[in-house]
C-alpha cells in the first residue's frame, strides 16, 4: 500500500507557505479583493467547486456538514467535475499540493471534502 497524498486545505488570503507544493484554487468564483499577484497560484481547477445550488443549500451549516458532503461527492461523479478531479489526484500523486478557498470555515468547506477525496485511496 502507498503513501496517501500530501493534500492540505488553506485560505487563498493567507500568505503562501514555502511547504504548500503545488497551489490550487478550488472555488467558482475569484476571491474578492484578492490580486492574481498575492494569491501565487499554479492553478484554478473551478469545475470541482460544488454547484450554486448546493452551495446556496448548505451556507456552511455544521449540522448539514455530513450530508452536504454525501451530496458534493454525487456532484464530483459528473463528467466535468470527474475529469477534473482526476486532474487533480494526478497533480496531487506527483507532490505535495495546498487546495485554497476563499471559505472562512475551512473544516465546514467543499475543500476539506475534496482533500480528504484526494488524500485516500478511493480506488
Amino acid at each position: 500500500m502507498s503513501n496517501a497524498p500530501d493534500v492540505r486545505v488553506r485560505r487563498v488570503y493567507d500568505d503562501p507557505e514555502t511547504d504548500d507544493g503545488r497551489r490550487v484554487l478550488v472555488d467558482r468564483l475569484w476571491p474578492r479583493g484578492l490580486s492574481k499577484e498575492r494569491a501565487r497560484l499554479d492553478s484554478w481547477s473551478k469545475a470541482v467547486a460544488p454547484s450554486d445550488e448546493l452551495r446556496r443549500w448548505y451556507g456552511h451549516r455544521p449540522e448539514l456538514a455530513e450530508e452536504f458532503g454525501r451530496r458534493y461527492r454525487a456532484e464530483l461523479d459528473e463528467p466535468e467535475r470527474a475529469a477534473e478531479l482526476e486532474q487533480l489526484r494526478d497533480l496531487a500523486a506527483s507532490g505535495p499540493m495546498t487546495l485554497l478557498t476563499a471559505t472562512r470555515e475551512i473544516g465546514l468547506s467543499h475543500a476539506h471534502v475534496l482533500a480528504r477525496l484526494l488524500g485516500t485511496d478511493t480506488g
